[in-house]
């Protein structure tokens, strides 16, 4: 039987998400197909590894668990940048070296994404010979948007009219990515490029293979901050998430996400303060200047 490889890469802070997204793709999922769902783990505890666990009725999906030192290869090295984003978000560069050599393709999905259709439809997806599939980010849309896109496009050679890719949700070919060596160039391009790097792993995807992704339905990628003109098929809730009690969104959006919660271990959840996102934030910095990479 055919199986369906999923990645997500979560800290113990978010791990109340990670549970919800897991229990949509269940909830949704009409097909045959087995899921594997590869967790990279951050640090997170024993309790939320458990309470993840737990939350998951169908035996269909099966969580395998790897530490983050673990996923990383050996040889290779996260660069550097100075924003506020965790360092967690590069490992999913190392996706096609730490899944088992005989996985061909895994769709990497962001932790604060949750489920509206069945993620076969979307895993089946023929990438008709690219690396990689991708959504356009809803903001930035193309490579020499002012907010979001490739501020120093000009002196890289790329098509400023060109598509922008979002990071959040990726479709890989492990084999062809490992034989382009994508990993590497997108670590040296977000290394040499730091300053213009804002979004630091998004700006290397963008610049080392542009005009070399396929492209995939916006549904699949939908900004919880978009306008909705088609039901999605994912939601992304990008920037300030539902735990918090500063989420500034459509209500419906977080009423979707507490259904989804109320199925999880994590049920007794109430909304979070402004503080505790922002020690997150300077967590995530400090960790960076702690390891001397910022």
């Amino acid at each position: 039987m055919d199986k369906i490889t999923i990645v997500s890469v979560c800290d113990d802070h978010y791990s109340i998400l990670l549970a919800v997204l897991i229990k949509s793709i269940e909830i949704n999922h009409k097909t045959s197909e087995a899921i594997d769902y590869y967790i990279v783990s951050d640090n997170i505890s024993a309790k939320n590894k458990r309470r993840i666990r737990e939350s998951v009725a169908n035996n269909m999906i099966k969580l395998h668990w790897i530490e983050m030192a673990d996923a990383v290869p050996a040889g290779m090295k996260l660069p550097g940048d100075r924003s506020t984003y965790p360092m967690n978000i590069y490992v999913r560069l190392f996706i096609p070296y730490f899944l088992p050599a005989d996985i061909e393709k895994a769709l990497y999905l962001d932790v604060d994404m949750l489920a509206l259709e069945d993620i076969s439809i979307l895993f089946n997806t023929d990438l008709d010979g690219k690396p990689i599939a991708a959504a356009v980010d809803y903001v930035a849309k193309k490579i020499g948007s002012p907010y979001g896109g490739i501020k120093n496009y000009k002196e890289l050679g790329l098509d400023p009219e060109g598509k922008y890719l979002n990071s959040g949700l990726i479709l890989i070919d492990n084999n062809r990515w490992r034989d382009q060596e994508i990993s590497e160039k997108i670590i040296n391009c977000v290394s040499d490029n730091k300053s213009f790097a804002d979004f630091p792993d998004q700006y290397g995807y963008n610049v080392v293979l542009a005009g070399r992704w396929l492209e995939l339905d916006e549904r699949w990628n939908f900004f919880v901050s978009a306008p909705e003109e088609r039901p999605p098929f994912l939601i992304h809730y990008i920037h300030r998430k539902p735990i918090y009690k500063s989420y500034p969104y459509k209500e419906r959006y977080r009423e979707i996400f507490y259904k989804y919660l109320a199925l999880t271990h994590f049920k007794d959840h109430k909304p979070i303060g402004e503080p505790l996102r922002y020690i997150k934030k300077l967590r995530n910095v400090f960790q960076k200047v702690w390891q001397g990479i910022s």
